[in-house]
């Protein structure tokens, strides 16, 4: 399973990593240290975080709530795969985004829960990028 240092648990949160720091001293989200002592958070721990904060409005006043050239970088928090379609959730800051697509893109971008992607959005087409 993919992990996350606090810098880039905090560009997917959409906060400081100074704000994602003091979540994490706080046991808001948990961490575990790497052999160079580096604290990480585990994918899955942070993608349910990441929903937690979009339901309570945790994300700070400062933090930013808009794209960049509509991008949307964040974590996947959902999958559900049916037989030939999928849908894939997407927590960008305080943005969730839903993609559907094919169950067969799903699979060749590897895409998992806790894992680092990116949801492009032209007109009403959402698109994921695997980070």
């Amino acid at each position: 399973m993919q992990s996350y240092t606090i810098g880039q648990a905090a560009r997917l949160l959409g906060v400081s990593p100074d704000t994602a720091r003091r979540w994490a001293d706080a046991g808001r989200v948990a961490t575990h240290r790497d052999e160079s002592g580096r604290r990480l958070i585990d994918g899955r721990d942070l993608a349910a975080f990441s929903v937690e904060l979009a339901k309570g409005g945790g994300a700070e006043e400062d933090a930013s709530h808009t794209s960049v050239r509509n991008a949307f970088p964040g974590i996947v928090t959902a999958i559900k795969l049916g037989d030939v379609a999928a849908q894939v959730e997407i927590q960008a800051g305080p943005h969730r985004l839903v993609s559907l697509l094919t169950r067969e893109a799903v699979e060749e971008l590897g895409l998992e829960v806790g894992m680092e992607a990116t949801a492009r959005v032209k007109s009403t087409n959402v698109h994921i990028d695997r980070a």
